[in-house]
């Protein structure tokens, strides 16, 4: 039936909804690309049913039109392993593919290789971007005040990296190291590794969860960092049980932005009193800041814009 319910709906609506696909609502077409992350709908419709569930769980019966909503990926385990569509084929990103691991994407290879190959290259581009007095920030990115960027990607997924004040601060980067996979990081600890030449410093992660998946690239080609930093720059992918709460101590947007334009004022202060004053003309900094100031100034730069 679930089977029938998603072909007839796709047929009819190019853009349907996964609630919508697997018969959980009768009509809902997504207008976002599929970002359930950023859906409030799929917000609403989670808390339903997790309270439906709670509710079962206690011996009662839910009561009312919300009392039949259940999560999606529970409707679709009423079919054959065989049958079950895979969450990306759902979301118009591949072909007719099954889902074999109860949708439980954080045990799937097939989920996290795609993710390491598509998110990275669209979900992960961006689109927009400030630019601040010469460095830039994407719409979209949480800020930490270490100087570490996360952007959401879905089911409590982040990735996580340096942004590019601290890349060009520091300059070409030697290596960059994150925890394996497995492992966990918490929030305002210092889990990141960095280091050019002799000088090593480390980075406080913006946010607390088990790794995932970590860029290997970095680790010998840390400068492959500065070239791209929000995108093939990513350091660590994440998934964290306490996202909500960690993103209300990170900055986005407006917030953003008036944090990086006075920290680039606290940079130029440091570069005036080290090199005297600058040009005339305000001529934006370049991409190796370390690189042209005196070599025993990288544990001042690290400590005061870095905080570790």
């Amino acid at each position: 039936m679930v089977s029938n319910q998603l072909k007839e709906k796709t047929r009819k609506n190019d853009n349907p909804c996964i609630w919508m696909q697997t018969g959980v609502v009768r009509r809902k077409e997504c207008r976002i690309g599929f970002d359930c992350t950023a859906c409030r709908f799929d917000s609403v419709m989670r808390s339903m049913a997790a309270d439906n569930q709670r509710i079962r769980e206690e011996g009662r019966k839910p009561t009312g039109k919300r009392g039949n909503i259940i999560f999606w990926h529970e409707k679709l385990k009423s079919l054959p392993s065989s049958k079950r569509p895979c969450i990306h084929y759902m979301k118009r990103r591949i072909d007719f593919r099954s889902c074999n691991q109860d949708y439980q994407c954080g045990n799937c290879e097939f989920d996290q290789y795609f993710n390491d190959q598509y998110s990275v290259h669209a979900l992960v581009r961006p689109v927009d971007v400030i630019d601040i007095k010469g460095f830039k920030i994407p719409h979209g990115y949480y800020l930490h005040r270490g100087h570490a960027w996360v952007k959401i990607e879905e089911n409590d997924t982040v990735r996580v990296g340096l942004d590019d004040f601290a890349l060009r601060l520091l300059g070409p980067l030697d290596r960059i190291e994150a925890p394996l996979m497995g492992k966990e990081v918490r929030r305002n600890r210092a889990d990141i590794s960095l280091s050019r030449g002799t000088n090593a410093a480390e980075i406080l992660s913006p946010v607390s969860g088990v790794v995932t998946a970590s860029n290997s690239e970095l680790r010998d080609r840390g400068y492959l960092a500065n070239q791209d930093p929000y995108t093939e720059g990513w350091v660590m992918r994440l998934h964290s049980t306490s996202l909500r709460h960690d993103l209300k101590e990170l900055m986005i947007g407006d917030q953003a932005s008036d944090y990086l334009d006075n920290e680039i004022d606290r940079l130029y202060q440091i570069i005036e009193e080290e090199a005297g004053p600058l040009a005339a003309d305000g001529g934006y900094l370049g991409d190796d800041i370390y690189g042209n100031l005196a070599p025993d100034i990288w544990g001042r730069l690290t400590r005061k814009f870095l905080h570790t």
